[in-house]
């Protein structure tokens, strides 16, 4: 019997579906509610488009061929194996990193372990195409993960490894350095997939891809990923959307048993994120790219999305959100029983930009006023009202306009409930939520506080909402959070 194999037969969990099901998210992850996503590798070296970079830049005809041509030179000369002497993470301080996310007001932290392009940041028995032993020659997951658990912040992680079977394929179709065996280990299979990133949805989405991956590369997919689960510890482990292929479901199984089981040895609340359908609903957390729900999720829920609108690493052009835009889909998010894990793109010597530093300090500054309408809370009878729209689904995060002062969002913590105002209403703000005809809240209202704002207010409740009185200037910036008690 494997170890892999003992560990799932001595624990609580089966390698079965019908075993997953039991399975049942930690309250530190429902508690937290804002995360941060880390997307860092050799793809920040060239900085161009995005971290797709790696594929794209085999792709003929693409934009990302033509600059590597200009800018690099011929494929086979200068491939995408050569950038990592250039990646040095010469300035990372996993110190200042945690320290930043801390008063970003962020309570979990997942770096992307190895992203499609193979190229594995953290110390890999499986590997020697890893940061640990070329390029920076430093374990950067581990050193991270030290410096996340010394500021009391949950550590996990993300693989983006099956994703790999067919990633680098555009370099078999002319003559690069992906068609010579020396780099084949880096490379990796280079099966047949899309032509490029932008094809028919039904494409991207099938559960049986040909070729389909074989299994070397599964046994090899789970026993890196049971390596870094013992290596680490995370309390997360992410996937991607390719895992919700048919021939995945027997080792997806197999990770899952073993990872709950590894929990349940440490004693630590553990999820698993996933996207699609890969994982029946219950056995992990449900996980939305770039997008949001329009309602209240019975089941507890992620969005991962970036500061960047156009990439996830970094690139030279960034197109950066606002704090605002950031924090009002916070709240939105969590008024649906979700939670936010906000993705940053540092350079390759390992620095933050500092853009992205304000714009986490920003968002930081706003939690430290009304956190406690965020932390710990559960959703209220409904998410909200108001008049602005969501579109749901993935890919959908830059396509709503601004909140308004009417939109409203609420959260709940025991008997208290907490009504977020999305922008500044004016003079006063009515919340029609709360009047009493809608039957929503029962009994009277006994108080009514801005959080931020010392000074009392006045307010009235009557069949068609609670109107509240503002204060001639706003508490902070962004949304406001009125505490209301009964």
């Amino acid at each position: 019997m494997s170890s892999i194999d003992q560990v799932i037969a001595n624990g609580p969990y089966q390698a079965s579906w019908e075993s997953l099901t039991q399975y049942t998210v930690p309250d530190w992850y429902q508690d937290a509610k804002f995360g941060i996503f880390i997307h860092w590798g050799l793809y920040a070296v060239p900085a161009f488009a995005n971290e797709w970079y790696p594929r794209n830049m085999y792709l003929q005809g693409s934009a990302e061929f033509k600059h590597h041509l200009e800018t690099h030179g011929a494929h086979k000369d200068f491939g995408y194996k050569d950038f990592i002497p250039l990646f040095k993470a010469e300035n990372f301080e996993p110190v200042h990193w945690a320290q930043l996310f801390k008063k970003a007001g962020a309570r979990y932290v997942v770096p992307v372990a190895e992203h499609h392009d193979g190229f594995a940041m953290y110390d890999s028995a499986f590997s020697d195409w890893t940061a640990a032993k070329m390029g920076p020659q430093r374990d950067l997951i581990g050193d991270l993960a030290e410096a996340v658990h010394q500021h009391d912040l949950v550590f996990g992680l993300s693989n983006h490894r099956a994703e790999h079977w067919w990633f680098m394929n555009g370099g078999m179709q002319f003559d690069s350095d992906v068609q010579d065996e020396a780099y084949s280990a880096f490379y990796g299979p280079a099966k047949p997939g899309p032509k490029d990133w932008i094809v028919e949805p039904d494409a991207w989405h099938s559960r049986d891809w040909e070729p389909k991956p074989d299994e070397a590369f599964l046994t090899n997919w789970l026993a890196r990923n049971c390596e870094l689960v013992d290596k680490y510890k995370p309390q997360v482990v992410w996937f991607d959307w390719w895992i919700r292929q048919n021939v995945f479901v027997p080792y997806l199984q197999k990770f899952a048993a073993y990872y709950y089981n590894r929990g349940a040895e440490w004693n630590r609340g553990v999820a698993i994120n996933y996207k699609h359908d890969a994982f029946p609903e219950g056995s992990a957390v449900y996980d939305i790219e770039r997008g949001q729900l329009s309602g209240i999720r019975r089941l507890f829920w992620q969005t991962d999305t970036a500061v960047s609108k156009n990439s996830w690493g970094y690139v030279n052009n960034q197109d950066y959100k606002t704090v605002d835009d950031i924090v009002d889909d916070l709240i939105d998010i969590v008024s649906k029983n979700g939670s936010l894990l906000l993705n940053i793109g540092p350079r390759p010597d390992g620095v933050i930009p500092d853009q992205e530093e304000k714009l986490l300090l920003g968002i930081g500054d706003w939690l430290a006023t009304n956190g406690e309408a965020i932390y710990g809370t559960r959703p209220w009878k409904v998410f909200g009202e108001g008049p602005t729209q969501i579109s749901e689904g993935q890919f959908t995060d830059t396509q709503r306009t601004a909140f308004t002062g009417q939109d409203i969002r609420f959260t709940t913590s025991g008997d208290i409930l907490y009504a977020m105002a999305l922008a500044w209403p004016g003079t006063s703000v009515t919340i029609k939520s709360l009047g009493s005809a809608t039957g929503l809240w029962s009994g009277e209202i006994a108080n009514v506080q801005l959080l931020g704002y010392p000074g009392a207010l006045a307010w009235q409740q009557n069949a068609e909402g609670l109107t509240i009185q503002l204060p001639d200037q706003p508490p902070c910036q962004h949304a406001f959070a009125f505490k209301i008690q009964g």
